[in-house]
């Protein structure tokens, strides 16, 4: 019988389909996360490995599974953890989630941004405390999102479904991207700019560009910087697009007037300070986390594993197995 390894123990339907097609299933995280030992020592011999943002997938862990491993399947739209080429050198394909979180990862980008433009949470602390005195005219005045610009860094799937519901909200749609996009221009009524004038010009920076070494603190103190002081920063992408230390000096200078974060520089750990500033809010990685979309995430990851072994192929494949 052949063997998967989960990483991790996921929702919806991937134990059972990946039982009902013959596939003995390993799951490592029945008692907290698996250590990376724990992983190099389960996948010896294993056909298959489903894994997460969090797993590295290196040369060392694929030369610990052994020549039977046929398939990757990462459950996530990113692939920043998996080393391609190492895959690629030993046969080995790769799937992860592309479109599926699209909407979801939007939504949550915009529950961010009215969290921190209204200043929902605070209020709800307020409420709370029992020292609210009731309805007041100058009580947590927020920011007014129509007719101002939003500005997307990043512009695939996620980044043009965050921009369509911007502009449900009468807001003015500006990207910045390697290469222009003129049919979601002319659907969105989006205006591709350089990413200097955009940062300068925009009243919302939302960021949805992918985790490499190009990404990496594209948002530091300059970028902030040359922000608005009354813009707000979004980021459901990857954190380390975001320097970290100075956004922490950026919000308490007034820089910018305020971020919202689903994703960290050095998940699940925070820069010193930034939890203490009351104008920034932040979720634990929510992007894709409703329920229909983490259960067909868990269906996409384990058909990709079931048709590879079977010498098969699905839509999702970053890396197609060698024939």
């Amino acid at each position: 019988m052949p063997t998967v390894v989960l990483t991790h123990a996921l929702p919806g339907p991937a134990d059972a389909r990946l039982r009902d097609a013959g596939f003995d299933v390993v799951t490592l995280d029945a008692d907290g996360p698996p250590t990376r030992e724990a992983v190099l020592d389960a996948v010896a011999g294993a056909t298959g490995l489903v894994t997460l943002l969090s797993d590295r997938v290196d040369a060392a862990l694929l030369d610990a599974a052994g020549p039977s491993l046929r398939v990757v399947a990462n459950y996530a739209v990113g692939l920043d953890n998996v080393d391609l080429d190492a895959c690629r050198a030993r046969g080995v394909a790769v799937a992860h989630t592309p479109d599926v979180l699209s909407d979801a990862t939007a939504d949550m980008a915009w529950a961010l941004l009215l969290a921190v433009a209204r200043r929902v949470v605070e209020g709800d602390a307020l409420v709370r405390s029992g020292r609210w005195g009731g309805w007041a005219p100058d009580q947590l005045l927020g920011t007014s999102l129509s007719g101002r610009r939003f500005g997307v860094v990043g512009f695939g799937r996620i980044g043009q479904a965050a921009a369509r519901r911007a502009t449900g909200f009468g807001m003015e749609v500006a990207y910045a991207a390697r290469t222009p996009k003129p049919e979601a221009e002319a659907a969105l009524g989006a205006q591709h700019l350089p990413l200097e004038t955009l940062l300068r010009t925009a009243d919302v920076v939302s960021l949805h560009t992918p985790g490499t070494p190009e990404t990496h603190h594209l948002i530091d103190a300059a970028a902030l910087d040359a922000m608005k002081p009354t813009a707000l920063l979004i980021n459901t992408a990857r954190g380390t697009v975001i320097d970290e230390a100075a956004l922490v000096a950026a919000l308490r200078s007034g820089a910018i007037a305020g971020a919202g974060l689903d994703v960290f520089e050095r998940e699940p750990a925070l820069a010193a300070g930034l939890a203490e500033q009351p104008n920034v809010v932040l979720a634990p990685h929510l992007g894709s986390a409703t329920t229909d979309t983490r259960a067909e995430m868990a269906g996409m990851v384990a058909d990709a594993v079931i048709a590879v072994a079977a010498g098969g192929t699905v839509p999702h494949l970053a890396v197609a197995p060698t024939p």
